[in-house]
């Protein structure tokens, strides 16, 4: 049991809701966890300037995408409830983009250390860093779903309201655009489902980039400086967005994380050598985790050993990162389901809550109900289907899960990671898992479970990395 000393759940996230404030002392007493329940408000702010090199690491700060939203938000939970349904069309889309991907169909359009904070596609991609563009900061979501590095534009036919300048082309000597007959152009298709356009006058590679709930960006392909920190990395290729809509929570655009050509990763191989890292924080007041970009795991402030995971290779699906999911356990207790080990699951830092195979998620909750069957329930939310009242309760016991990988690696997952808070005054409040609509889909290991741990990718070796880490920006 891990016993939280006046922790405070706070209605200030994106996706996962409400924030536990960790004051005092931790400690352990077997599987399950003694959480309190007073309730607190946060100030924040949008931007994540920090950044540091360390043992020929680069270093940024990172946090939620909910300090983007500062006190400008009346009513927490209508917001936090609607980011739970816009978690759903996200799932819903990346199912689309897998089958979409496996069919080998793509579709013509015609028209250093980095701070990292807890921060779009869906309004669901929660974390953010602070990156530099031709010397100009530029707060982006960062997203290991995604390929496409993009940022919004002037002149803008139409963009979204974000807290910093837009970027300006025309003050950078050193921008430049695509070509229409490029590589890097004819690489779209496979990095974001959609083809390169052609545009006139000069002939300038178009791109669009479309998410599930009806966001989406469109621009031209162009290269210029990228400063990570004070690494600089040039002749980088991104998208300067002309035509921008959806919810992305002030920021200035995305940070693509996953394994196409074009991607931030595999842009930077020569630098970093296909190695990042990340520990993502919780939406408390201050909080903040770092992206690592860079191999040195000696700058990690982790509490256990590194345990590691082989990489699911899948050729027509090479832009995504995969892992084999072979156990669960809840409360020291191992479920028993035939699927485990049967297919591979994907983990993503852009989706909010973990979703499993129907049958792998009726063992969860079954199990999960039997060990907090002392206390009262709640009517199911959206995906959410196994909730409970707690707002006569100062404390409760939590079942400590457990997911079990390929390799006997294994994610302890935080106290921060097991309840979505629906409602902040507790009277809603639901296990933060949920089923997939069919047994074929692809499950989804999500960053409200990722909290608090060191998530490392080797995309050299072919390799994931867990750890558990208290996240801060030290």
């Amino acid at each position: 049991m891990l016993l939280m000393k006046g922790m405070a759940l706070l209605p200030f996230m994106l996706s996962l809701l409400v924030l536990l404030h960790y004051h005092n002392e931790v400690h352990c007493y077997g599987d399950k966890r003694l959480l309190h329940l007073p309730w607190d408000t946060v100030d924040s702010t949008c931007l994540s300037h920090k950044s540091r090199q360390e043992k020929g690491a680069t270093i940024l700060e990172m946090k939620h995408q909910d300090y983007c939203y500062g006190g400008g938000v009346k009513d927490w939970n209508k917001l936090l409830q609607k980011r739970l349904i816009l978690d759903d069309l996200r799932v819903q889309s990346l199912q689309a983009r897998i089958k979409n991907m496996a069919s080998t169909q793509t579709h013509d359009v015609s028209d250093d250390r980095l701070p990292l904070t807890s921060g779009v596609e869906l309004g669901t991609l929660n974390y953010i860093v602070t990156v530099e563009i031709a010397g100009r900061k530029m707060t982006v979501i960062v997203d290991t779903g995604s390929d496409l590095t993009w940022v919004q534009c002037q002149p803008c036919k139409s963009c979204y309201s974000q807290k910093e300048p837009l970027f300006n082309p025309t003050a950078s000597p050193s921008y430049r655009t695509v070509p229409c007959n490029s590589s890097e152009c004819q690489s779209l298709a496979f990095a974001t489902g959609n083809t390169g356009i052609c545009g006139e006058n000069p002939p300038t590679c178009n791109y669009v980039v479309s998410y599930g709930d009806g966001s989406y960006t469109r621009g031209e392909l162009a290269n210029d400086q990228l400063n990570l920190g004070k690494t600089p990395v040039d002749n980088f290729i991104f998208g300067c967005g002309r035509n921008n809509n959806g919810l992305f929570g002030g920021t200035s655009g995305l940070l693509g994380l996953g394994r196409s050509s074009i991607s931030l990763v595999s842009q930077t191989k020569a630098i970093f050598g296909g190695f990042f890292s990340y520990c993502l924080p919780s939406t408390q007041s201050g909080a903040s985790g770092s992206l690592v970009l860079g191999g040195n795991s000696s700058v990690y402030n982790t509490s256990s050993p590194i345990s590691y995971t082989r990489m699911i290779p899948n050729p027509k699906l090479s832009t995504f990162y995969f892992l084999n999911l072979t156990g669960i356990s809840v409360g020291g207790v191992t479920l028993q389901d035939l699927s485990f080990g049967k297919s591979s699951m994907l983990i993503d830092s852009g989706t909010v809550i973990t979703r499993l195979p129907p049958t792998m998620y009726r063992a969860l909750k079954a199990e999960f109900q039997k060990q907090f069957s002392s206390f009262p329930t709640a009517p199911a939310f959206s995906i959410l289907d196994t909730c409970f009242n707690l707002s006569a309760y100062q404390e409760v016991d939590v079942p400590t899960i457990k997911l079990q990988f390929e390799g006997n690696a294994e994610m302890k997952v935080d106290i921060t990671g097991v309840f979505y808070f629906v409602k902040t005054d507790a009277s809603q409040v639901c296990l933060a898992l949920a089923s997939l609509s069919f047994e074929d889909e692809i499950g989804i290991i999500a960053n409200y479970q990722q909290r608090n741990q060191r998530v490392i990718y080797d995309t050299k070796g072919s390799k994931l990395g867990f750890a558990q880490e208290s996240c801060s920006f030290t």
